[in-house]
């Protein structure tokens, strides 16, 4: 419970007033449910894949849309031999900072059980965010991690990691606010997480293989270019656009020739 609670914790000062804006203008939120709901999708080329990718949509988006706007199809004509978990992680379990645990427990430990060896997140805005998150707090849990258009806190932090020189130069505050709980994770700690990928090419310690997809016009891609700048070059691609599927579409297509999965038998 103790570590519950650290995680709740978290995830609270991560969302912090930027979770406002993201929730601005959704209306009713849906309750967020134990457990997520969650739709597998077998591989079109193989009976038994060991691999699978759980697929975190946007904060406005239904898991159903990964099937309409094609990203099932691009596997299937990529021929990869991987099985896909689509999840319902809308925004209720954001709000209600219950995300880590629900795909701890509802789809991570889940897929261990079926027998699955290598598991991939990929994720959409707060998707990806969600994604981000889960490899930072669950070390060695993802074999992994695709984000498109991720969202990465507020704008403030992002200028003052461009002011300090980029990821690799920026070490955060040096002293906690006063009176703040030092065992009580700062705002900070995403972003002093994702610094550990400056300077490695080909391994990270314990955090997943990270790539990123982004569009140059997107409303985040302030942070995007930051995050990428973080990363090898071959783990970064970008297209024309803004914050919608057109753009996510292209993205997935562009960056699943070079992710490391399985190919189909023959």
């Amino acid at each position: 419970m103790q570590t519950l609670s650290l995680l709740h914790r978290r995830l609270a000062l991560l969302l912090g007033a930027a979770s406002l804006l993201l929730l601005a203008g959704c209306g009713g939120l849906r309750a967020a449910e134990a457990p997520l709901a969650t739709t597998l999708e077998k591989s079109s080329c193989t009976r038994n894949a060991d691999t699978l990718i759980v697929l975190l949509p946007g904060a406005y988006s239904a898991p159903e849309e990964f099937v309409r706007e094609g990203f099932i199809d691009a596997l299937n004509e990529s021929r990869l031999a991987v099985d896909t978990l689509r999840v319902d992680a809308h925004m209720g379990y954001y709000r209600n900072k219950t995300i880590l645990d629900r795909l701890d427990r509802d789809v991570i430990a889940a897929a261990r059980r079926q027998g699955y060896k290598a598991i991939w997140i990929a994720g959409i805005s707060v998707g990806g965010f969600g994604g981000l998150l889960y490899a930072q707090t669950h070390p060695g849990d993802l074999a992994g991690l695709v984000v498109l258009a991720p969202y990465l806190g507020e704008r403030v932090l992002s200028q003052d990691i461009a002011n300090a020189g980029g990821v690799a130069r920026w070490r955060g505050p040096l002293e906690a606010p006063p009176g703040s709980d030092p065992r009580t994770p700062s705002d900070t700690q995403l972003w002093q997480w994702l610094r550990g990928y400056v300077g490695h090419t080909r391994t990270f310690g314990d955090r997943p293989p990270l790539y990123l997809g982004y569009a140059l016009n997107d409303r985040f891609a302030f942070s995007h270019r930051l995050l990428a700048g973080a990363l090898p070059a071959e783990r970064v691609v970008t297209t024309e656009g803004g914050h919608d599927w057109p753009e996510w579409r292209r993205l997935w297509r562009r960056l699943l020739p070079t992710l490391p999965l399985p190919g189909c038998p023959g």
